[in-house]
């Protein structure tokens, strides 16, 4: 074994320790602290469980990645998912705090008195989560796969094991506080490569300052090679898609089911607004680094790499080779390696660049253990919501309205485990890269969620009819687009199954409000209830006027 596998097997058994330990320790005993930690986390570290609940897999591992190969086009994700975050805090959260539910699908059938509307919202947080879900093992079989040396499938199985083990023994309970652990193992690793190539390239600390230069070097060795240059906007999209992803994925983050739960577990309508505020911060951290790290890497890779006669390129592009990411072909025969001829996929970017800038084996191996804690915490935070979507919102509001909370637990956890199997089969194969299989689950949320529960929050008049009739069109339209953009080349305004969410999202509002105004409104009672949603906790809504509680 060498020092490097070594040193990264080490490090990620440690954080993996730290995990199981801080899950075991956290155990959850009653239902409360299963779905909402017994609504008792501070503020700020919630925010860190909401940042590493965020920066999955596709943030972690994919997004540099993404915008390395895409230039430009690629930073529709970071606008669309950093401004989703000011959506959700402004408009949803704090008020679905004060609704007090345990999670989303409980909310709307609450919100609507409609078992149907929850039963749907349940399917709907089960196809998302699930969808997400499949990115983040695929994910963590990158990681586990580069790590062992082994095909990335067999890393996604192991990575199944690992997660369905701690998210149903320590519920949300503990995987609060595991994710508050693995936030900080992911910045950390993010951080320090990104800080050590800027002082290798440019001799300055700090990257977010110096890649603008590296950016315009770049510019003239795309010249140089040929290639569409890496910030020339629309290069490999249409405007319109650009601008549909970034809707997607704004809107897709205010719906998204495992996000909002998170702000159910802190004790005020304050707290929760607070915990939006702090998670921007962390979440800030990664996302103004990624396109600093993306220019590096690309830059590194041309001088570094491309060029070079193939027979004499260094050690690592062997064992990346090997796990199926990466692929070198010399199509003209003349033994030296072109930028075209280097197809290297996005998923291994932020892996992979440690050891093209040969950064050494701790910085290597602290990449590998930050990459797997992104897919760790997102993919527990989405367990957790497929989980209480069955366990709490189908089995116990619907089915069982009389079983134990014993049962219940052991029903949660059941679930948790059968989804992650099923989730890591799909992942084997995965459909698509990881932030496009992200992507989808945010269009879902966005043509489902979204429009519900902003009008569900926001509109009086919606009703039970409108909602159902809403989240049930904006789903077809949404999968019937993502299936058509990607397997029958339908689009419109060049818009690809990654945009798909502009379309169910627009599709779900005008069909709640057209329904809702043909049919029955609620009763006063529930218009009272979602006036008073509005308002702080220590004020109520009453008779058409806001009261102060005394």
């Amino acid at each position: 074994m060498d020092t490097q596998f070594l040193v990264s097997l080490s490090l990620i058994l440690i954080t993996f320790a730290l995990y199981i330990g801080i899950a075991i320790f956290n155990k959850a005993r009653q239902t409360s602290d299963f779905y909402v930690a017994g609504r008792g986390v501070p503020p700020i570290f919630n925010g860190m469980a909401i940042g590493a609940d965020w920066m999955s897999a596709a943030s972690f591992i994919g997004m540099a990645g993404t915008i390395m190969l895409l230039g430009y086009d690629g930073l529709a994700y970071i606008m669309g998912w950093t401004g989703g975050y000011l959506l959700l805090t402004f408009l949803l959260a704090p008020q679905l705090r004060k609704s007090g539910r345990y999670t989303v699908p409980e909310f709307i059938g609450d919100r609507f008195d409609s078992h149907t509307a929850r039963v749907i919202a349940a399917i709907c947080t089960i196809i998302i989560s699930f969808t997400y879900s499949i990115g983040q093992l695929s994910g963590s079989g990158v990681v586990i796969g580069r790590l062992l040396e082994v095909d990335a499938k067999i890393g996604t199985l192991i990575g199944v094991v690992l997660i369905a083990f701690y998210a149903a023994f320590g519920g949300m309970k503990g995987i609060t506080w595991t994710q508050v652990a693995q936030y900080i193992v992911l910045i950390i690793a993010y951080l320090i490569p990104v800080i050590f190539m800027s002082l290798q390239l440019s001799n300055n600390p700090l990257p977010w300052l110096s890649y603008g230069q590296i950016v315009a070097e770049l510019g003239e060795l795309d010249r140089q090679l040929g290639v569409s240059e890496y910030f020339a906007p629309f290069e490999n999209g249409t405007k319109w898609q650009f601008l549909a992803l970034m809707f997607t994925l704004m809107a897709g983050t205010a719906g998204l089911p495992h996000v909002i739960v998170r702000f159910y577990t802190v004790s005020t309508m304050k707290a929760a607004r607070w915990s939006g505020a702090w998670a921007l911060l962390f979440i800030g951290l990664l996302y103004l680094s990624a396109p600093a790290y993306a220019a590096f890497s690309r830059f590194i890779l041309m001088k570094n790499v491309a060029g070079q006669p193939i027979d004499q390129l260094p050690a690592w592009t062997t064992t990346w080779i090997n796990t199926g990411k990466l692929t070198i072909a010399d199509n003209n025969g003349d033994g030296i390696l072109q930028w075209s001829e280097l197809m290297i996929a996005n998923d291994i970017v932020v892996m992979a660049t440690p050891e093209i800038a040969n950064l050494g084996a701790f910085v290597i191996g602290l990449v590998a253990a930050g990459a797997m804690a992104a897919a760790l915490s997102t993919a527990g935070g989405l367990m957790i919501a497929i989980s209480s979507s069955f366990a709490h919102d189908i089995y116990y509001r619907v089915l069982r309205p009389n079983s134990t909370d014993s049962n219940r637990l052991l029903v949660g956890r059941i679930t948790i485990v059968a989804a992650t199997v099923l989730a890591g089969i799909v992942a084997l194969d995965p459909p698509g890269a990881i932030t496009q299989i992200v992507a989808w689950a945010f269009a879902l949320a966005s043509g489902t969620f979204f429009p519900a529960l902003l009008l569900g929050v926001w509109w009086k008049r919606a009703n039970a009819p409108g909602v159902i009739s809403g989240m049930l069109v904006g789903l077809i339209v949404t999968l019937t687009y993502i299936f058509t953009a990607k397997y029958g080349g339908f689009t419109i305004l060049g818009i690809i199954d990654t945009g798909a969410g502009v379309f169910g999202a627009a599709a779900a509002i005008l069909t709640i409000i057209i329904v809702s105004l043909s049919t029955k409104a609620p009763s006063q009672k529930i218009q009272d209830e979602v006036a008073d949603l509005r308002y702080p906790e220590q004020m109520t809504y009453k008779d058409g006027e806001v009261w102060m509680n005394k």
